[in-house]
C-alpha cells in the first residue's frame, strides 16, 4: 500500500487488528528487517494491528532532496503515523535509527505512546562519540563466507557474531534485501549533513512512565550497549537486556530469547492498558 505526504509516497503494509504498533526499521534497510523479527512474536494470533514502512530513501520508499535532516524526517513519520492511524494511540517498535526517531516521536507525542520496544538503538548520533565494544566473532564460519558474493559476505561478516546458515539467510531475507533497494547516494549525504536531531531527545526530566523494552547486543559494534544504560533511569517500567552472542542484528542472533522478552513486553502492554480503563 501507499501513503501520500507531500509528495512522498510512503510504501507500507499492514497485517492484524486491533492496537496499532507502529514498526519503525534501522538505517539503510527497509521494513523487512522489522516483519522478519515482529511477526513471528504474533504468530497465534493477537489483536494488534502492525504497520509496517519504509523510510524516505529506504526500500520501496523514494526520497527528496528537501528531506536534509532527521528533524524532517521525524515530521515526515509523524505526518504517516497521524495519517494511518488519526488521533489513535498506539505503541512504537523502532531498531537502531529506528530507536533513535521512536525517542523523537516521545519528544513530540509521549501521550500517544502506550509502549516502547527498542531494538539496538542509536543512542549517540556521532558514532564518534559512541562507547562501543571491541569486535569479538561468537561463531565464525569460513566456509560459509567462501561462498557469499563479495557485497554479501562484506556486509554480513561486518555486522554478523553468529555466523551461521540460518542467520545468513535471515540476514539475506530481512537485512540485505533492503539494502540492496537503499538510495545510497542520499543516504551517504543525510548521515554527513543531518542524521542528528537539532534538539535533545533526552533531556533530563523527562520521564516515559509506560512499559518498555531495550534490547543491546553485548557484542554490538555499530551502536554499542553501555550508552542506552544511561538512559534508564527516563523509564521506570523498562527491561534492560543485554544479551551474549548477540551485536547490532540482534534479533537475528538471538531470535528466541528476542521473541520471548517482546512477548513479555506485550504483556506488561496488556496489564498497563487493562489497568488504565479500570
Amino acid at each position: 500500500m501507499e501513503c501520500k505526504i507531500k509528495d512522498i509516497a510512503f510504501y507500507y503494509e499492514v497485517i492484524g487488528q486491533g492496537k496499532p504498533v507502529i514498526m519503525i526499521h534501522g538505517y539503510s534497510p527497509d521494513h523487512r528487517l522489522m516483519k522478519g523479527c515482529m511477526e513471528p512474536v504474533f504468530r497465534d494470533g493477537s489483536n494488534y494491528k502492525r504497520i509496517y514502512f519504509d523510510l524516505p530513501g529506504m526500500g520501496r520508499t523514494k526520497a527528496e532532496t528537501w528531506i536534509t535532516n532527521s528533524d524532517v524526517m521525524l515530521d515526515i513519520v509523524l505526518e504517516f503515523i497521524e495519517q494511518i492511524i488519526p488521533g489513535e494511540n498506539f505503541l512504537l517498535a523502532g531498531e537502531s535509527y529506528g530507536g533513535y526517531l521512536s525517542r523523537g516521536i516521545l519528544k513530540k507525542i509521549p501521550h500517544r505512546v502506550d509502549g516502547l520496544l527498542m531494538i539496538c538503538p542509536c543512542i549517540i548520533p556521532d558514532s564518534g562519540k559512541r562507547t562501543l565494544p571491541q569486535k569479538k566473532v561468537i561463531l565464525r564460519n569460513d566456509k560459509l563466507l567462501s561462498q557469499l558474493e563479495p557485497y554479501e559476505m562484506e556486509q554480513y561478516s561486518s555486522i554478523t557474531v553468529v555466523q551461521s546458515k540460518e542467520t545468513c539467510q535471515r540476514f539475506r531475507n530481512e537485512v540485505l534485501s533492503g539494502l540492496k533497494l537503499a538510495d545510497e547516494a542520499f543516504l551517504a549525504n543525510f548521515r554527513e549533513t543531518g542524521y542528528a536531531f537539532s534538539f535533545d531527545i533526552d533531556e533530563a526530566g523527562s520521564i516515559f512512565d509506560k512499559p518498555a523494552l531495550m534490547l543491546m547486543g553485548r557484542q554490538d559494534t555499530s551502536v554499542g550497549y553501555k550508552d542506552a544504560w544511561n538512559l534508564l533511569d527516563r523509564y521506570p517500567r523498562a527491561t534492560f537486556a543485554v544479551l551474549d552472542r548477540a551485536g547490532h542484528n540482534l534479533q537475528i542472533e538471538q531470535a528466541n530469547t528476542f521473541t520471548c522478552l517482546v512477548s513479555e513486553w506485550l504483556d506488561r502492554v496488556t496489564e498497563y492498558l487493562a489497568e488504565e480503563i479500570v
